[in-house]
This record gives structure tokens, C-alpha cells and sequence, in this order.
């Protein structure tokens, strides 16, 4: 009887180890089902052009209560840093970017964009009233 049990109990077993194997076969260029896509249905890759040449990556640092601008060029990498005097969130809205900033961690956003315009930043109190102080503005140009 147990001997019976046992061998059932194998062939389950058995069963299930094929029924696994049979579902995650490696990976094969040859199989139809799961070759890479052609080259026509590939979407094109997305390209940024560089920033002006001799210009390097920049860091800007703006102050809470300073209320004032600073100028990059489009396309040019930026660090973002912003200082506040108590803990809120710091937005750059029309980027779509948002960080969390403390008195002794600044919001920080890595900043690369062709959107020319002027971009305000904006500080809300964490547990205040909920309002948005515009601290400063980020300037992006034209070369």
C-alpha cells in the first residue's frame, strides 16, 4: 500500500518537473515566438542634442527667500539644488519634477531640457498651509 502511494506520489512529481519544463524553455533565436522584433518595428531612438561645446555640466543652488533667477542653456545638464529653512516639497512644475527638502538636505533635481522659457520653483510648507511660494526661477535659453 505505501509503496503504491510512493510511485503515484512520483509520478505527480515527475508530471509536473515536464509540465514545467515544457513551459520555461530557454531562450532561442530560432524560436518564432520570442525572437527580437525586425528592424522595421523598432521605434526610433529618442536623441538629445549636446549642450554648447566647453560647457560644462553646471550645479546652481537657489536659497528659500532669495526669489531669484539663473540662466542655462537648453539641452545642457544641470544639477538643481534647493535650500529651505524647514522641511516641505520643491517643485519644478512645468518639468513635471518634484523633491522632498529639509533644512540640512536640499531638494535636488537633475535638469536636462529643451523646453526654453522660464521655469518657476516653488516650495510648500510640510504641514502648513498648503500653499506654494514661488523661491525662484529657472531660466532655460537659447545658445
Amino acid at each position: 500500500m505505501h509503496l503504491r502511494r510512493a510511485l503515484l506520489l512520483f509520478a505527480i512529481v515527475l508530471g509536473l518537473a515536464a509540465i514545467a519544463a515544457s513551459v520555461s524553455r530557454p531562450r532561442n533565436a530560432a524560436d518564432p515566438l520570442r525572437a527580437p522584433p525586425a528592424a522595421t518595428e523598432t521605434e526610433p531612438t529618442p536623441t538629445v542634442s549636446p549642450a554648447p561645446e566647453g560647457s560644462p555640466p553646471v550645479e546652481l543652488t537657489f536659497g528659500a527667500g532669495e526669489r531669484h533667477a539663473q540662466r542655462v542653456f537648453a539641452g545642457q545638464a544641470v544639477t538643481v539644488l534647493v535650500k529651505v529653512e524647514q522641511a516641505g516639497q520643491v517643485e519644478i512644475a512645468d518639468l513635471g519634477m518634484s523633491a522632498v527638502a529639509e533644512p540640512l538636505t536640499p531638494g535636488r533635481f537633475e535638469v536636462l531640457t529643451r523646453a526654453v522659457g522660464r521655469h518657476p520653483i516653488t516650495f510648500t510648507e510640510a504641514g502648513g498651509t498648503g500653499q506654494a511660494q514661488r523661491v525662484a526661477t529657472l531660466v532655460v535659453t537659447e545658445e
